[in-house]
């Protein structure tokens, strides 16, 4: 579909099944609309050939309903000028990649850090793109994340934006810089060894600057036509802009926008963004958008093993990630059952209404296996749409202060430690406290004045990754939540792999503002504990208070369900990770 680059020329194909007649223009025919006309293949498909039509070129279909003649944007064009401008030939074959393979990690040892490209860069004279994002790379590799989710790229109105209007589903957004300056950035963040996760939009298209519109000059109902719902579904809360998940040219259309994102960039897995708008119209129950979601995870199962396949549907649905017949087939998806009761117990100003118990809750929750669930305090949505940043939830006006830094690197440790697949938002590492907008880039000044916060994130992910071979169980699925003390605000759970030293981990949270010392509590095995991590150590925060927690020895006397136990002294508001050395 769409124009395909061929030696000798450029053959082209469009469906258009309301035409009665189609001809391609542009650079190669001085822009004449009846130069090249299209053949009907007698499908509602046309196709013509032209030669000497090359990459690089500018086109356009000239399409003739009746009386009536237009141009249309191909929307297969895997280029676009802008998304009121023209399509332009592009040959992803002609790419150098270099040799470079996707190559997301296994999905129990991904650390996601979620990127807008347009505002992570602090570029401010004007929208960040592509090319700048790479000289950024370094720090998520200092991070030690591993996988990247970037927010949607194709090409959408104007050039500032979210993402989540797409006008053209296989361009590259052209203020990002294009095709090639993603492949290029997706080459440097493998080189890097970062996977990429592209984020897709298939709830809906546009609303504005659509050329799908009406396509061929057929609709019904003032409706959007052959690539739309054209009755009550096309409803949605962007605009009357549903696509027809009934008619096999659609369908088709979008499966082949997935699989062009995993095959010709090289991307390590796509997040579809909320899901229930492709499987539900008012709540009601769209049986033709889930089979199109689980047409796109077969396909992504079958012809792309390894990668990863990611829903937003936050509605704790265990089908969304359950692969028999009536499942939805994704690895994973966003868990409102962790991201919703955390924030609201870490934003919580009295302690004495401080709910343990549904910390404890959110960190148990899973839909079958933990690791298809993607954890975390901080999103796009999280933070913006009325709601801040965590450390400015906690204290506004204050995202620096004591309990703003105390509370929020506790939710990271939580992220980092509960079963699920941890993910975090650009500039959480650095307590960054404004709301997300679109036009307001990162400001990276605050790395260096935060640089402790960003390594108490770095130690984290290093537990979590198991990178000193002692916390194993970090990356596994093992879970016991066996201390939960309301009175105090104490939390203690223990994760583990397969058991034993250098896998067992053991996990103590304290949400008081008062420090808690000789806490008796149970411990899973004998032998020297080891503190590996202890939020309130100086190195991270000038106003942290280095309290002091040591290793322990436990005593062979049983506490909390456990065999063994210990007295443990924790600071305010912190998290202490022990496990033991091989």
């Amino acid at each position: 579909m769409g124009a395909i680059p061929v030696d000798g020329g450029t053959a082209f194909r469009v469906w258009a099944p309301n035409a009665d007649a189609v001809a391609v223009f542009g650079d190669f025919n001085d822009w004449h609309n009846d130069a090249n006309p299209l053949e009907d293949e007698g499908n509602g498909y046309w196709y013509g050939f032209v030669e000497g039509a090359g990459a690089g070129q500018e086109y356009k279909y000239q399409i003739t309903n009746g009386e009536n003649s237009f141009a249309r944007v191909d929307p297969y064009a895997r280029q676009v000028t802008n998304s009121v401008g023209n399509g332009v030939i592009y040959d992803h074959a002609s790419y150098d990649w270099e040799g470079d393979t996707a190559n997301c990690p296994p999905h129990h040892e991904l650390v996601i850090y979620e990127l807008h490209v347009g505002t992570f860069t602090d570029k401010h004279d004007g929208v960040g793109n592509l090319l700048d994002a790479i000289d950024r790379l370094d720090h998520l590799v200092d991070l030690g994340v591993n996988a990247i989710e970037i927010m949607p790229v194709s090409e959408f109105a104007g050039d500032m934006s979210w993402g989540y209007n797409p006008a053209h589903i296989f361009a590259v957004e052209s203020a990002y810089g294009g095709p090639d300056g993603y492949k290029t950035f997706i080459k440097e963040c493998h080189k890097r060894g970062l996977a990429v996760i592209q984020d897709v939009v298939y709830n809906h298209f546009g609303p504005s600057d659509l050329d799908l519109w009406t396509f061929d000059g057929w609709s019904e109902n003032d409706k959007g036509g052959i690539y739309f719902y054209n009755d009550h579904k096309s409803q949605t809360p962007w605009g009357d802009t549903r696509p027809d998940y009934g008619r096999d040219e659609v369908r088709q259309f979008i499966r082949d926008n997935a699989m062009m994102w995993l095959r010709d960039y090289h991307v390590d897995g796509l997040r579809l963004d909320m899901v229930p708008h492709m499987y539900s119209v008012s709540g009601d129950y769209l049986h033709d958008g889930w089979t199109l979601m689980r047409w796109i995870t077969d396909s992504m199962r079958e012809e792309f093993p390894g990668r990863i396949a990611i829903a937003e549907d936050l509605h704790k649905n265990p089908l969304i990630t359950s692969e028999e017949a009536d499942g939805a087939g994704f690895h994973a998806q966003w868990d409102a059952a962790f991201v919703h009761p955390v924030r609201e117990q870490l934003i919580k100003m009295d302690d004495d209404h401080r709910s343990i118990t549904a910390v404890a809750d959110a960190i148990a929750h899973h839909y079958g296996d933990p690791m298809e669930r993607v954890i975390y305090t901080e999103s796009h949505d999280e933070v913006a749409n009325g709601r801040a940043r965590v450390p400015q939830e906690i204290e506004p006006g204050n995202a620096a202060g004591w309990p703003s830094q105390k509370r929020s690197t506790i939710g990271a440790a939580l992220v980092m430690t509960a079963p699920g697949i941890p993910m975090m938002f650009q500039g959480q590492e650095f307590l960054e406290g404004g709301w997300f907008r679109d036009d307001v880039p990162l400001d990276w000044r605050r790395r260096d004045d935060f640089q402790g916060i960003a390594r108490l994130y770095a130690d984290l992910i290093d537990l979590r990754l198991n990178r000193g071979g002692v916390t194993r169980g970090l990356t596994g699925r093992g879970l016991n939540i066996y201390h939960v003390n309301e009175e105090s605000n104490l939390l203690v759970f223990q994760r583990w792999m397969d058991h034993g030293r250098g896998d067992d981990v053991l996990v103590i949270v304290n949400l008081s503002a008062e420090a808690q010392e000789k806490v008796r509590i149970g411990v899973p095995s004998e032998g020297l504990w080891k503190l590996r991590f202890n939020s309130d150590a100086r190195l991270y925060s000038s106003l942290f208070g280095d309290f002091e927690s040591f290793d322990f020895e436990p005593f062979h006397e049983d506490e909390d369900g456990l065999d063994w136990h210990a007295n443990i002294s924790i600071g305010p508001y912190s998290v202490l990770i022990y496990s033991q050395d091989n």
